[in-house]
């Protein structure tokens, strides 16, 4: 029997009247299980940006948190299944990552694809659906954090507010920045939906018309379990007045 690697899964119970939330956390964790022999990588690769989002699931359970919000999470590394990606999509089990060949992801034969699209996606896609399909109404938000240095360019972007078709909520966000939030938002940078990175918010969210947005914080302000609180913090309070401007206005 296939071995299945069920995501992690925070559930909350929403505050009285309050929007619906769901957290999705895709590159949370770097584990490769052992059958899979690191992939052909070494340990301190696996570190890197590439197996993973440093830094996104200590933010994203603070977020679900503040937000009373459910939490859907990955539970093995992105290289082995990206779950940002769908299954006929070379990126979802890359043999390239930025500078860095994937050697156990080289010549994967169609079994072999498929084999941890059931194992690994599957799982996901099911414990998100039942949630998604319990709470009816409400917002989808995604969380990732990118490196500084990407093929030796620095990215001075802090916070990406990326969307897809449906800009409601990241227009939200964008609406009610101020000096008060310390940190710079930019509108689908580092990544936008071109780069193809925006298949959970078209696949789960706008789909179902969920208003959805996924964050990309630059993983060097969230390296500590301090900074990743903190910048929880910030964001919960700017997520709280977009999300109840945007129920005024629409009625999620």
């Amino acid at each position: 029997m296939q071995e299945l690697y069920a995501p992690l899964i925070e559930r909350a119970a929403p505050a009285s009247g309050a929007v619906n939330v769901v957290i999705i956390c895709e590159h949370a964790s770097n584990i490769i299980p052992e059958r899979f022999q690191n992939l052909g990588l070494d340990t301190k690769t696996l570190k890197t940006h590439i197996a993973w989002d440093p830094g996104a699931l200590g933010v994203a359970q603070e977020l679900r948190r503040r937000l009373r919000a459910d939490l859907v999470a990955g539970s093995v590394s992105r290289l082995l299944y990206d779950c940002n990606r769908p299954p006929e999509a070379p990126s979802a089990m890359p043999e390239m990552s930025e500078i860095f060949e994937i050697p156990g992801n080289r010549n994967l034969s169609q079994a072999d694809r498929e084999a941890r699209t059931n194992a690994i996606y599957a799982p996901y896609c099911k414990a998100l659906m039942d949630i998604l399909d319990e709470r009816a109404t409400g917002v989808l938000i995604t969380v990732h954090s990118f490196t500084p240095v990407y093929h030796g360019v620095r990215r001075e972007c802090e916070i990406g507010v990326l969307h897809d078709s449906d800009s409601r909520l990241a227009d939200a966000i964008l609406a009610v920045q101020n000096n008060e939030f310390p940190y710079n938002l930019d509108r689908n940078v580092p990544y936008s939906a071109s780069d193809g990175v925006t298949h959970t918010l078209k696949t789960f969210a706008v789909a179902r018309g969920w208003p959805n947005v996924m964050l990309e914080i630059r993983n060097d302000l969230i390296e500590t379990d301090m900074q990743q609180k903190i910048m929880a913090g910030h964001l919960a309070a700017l997520l709280e007045v977009a999300i109840s401007n945007l129920k005024e206005a629409e009625n999620v």
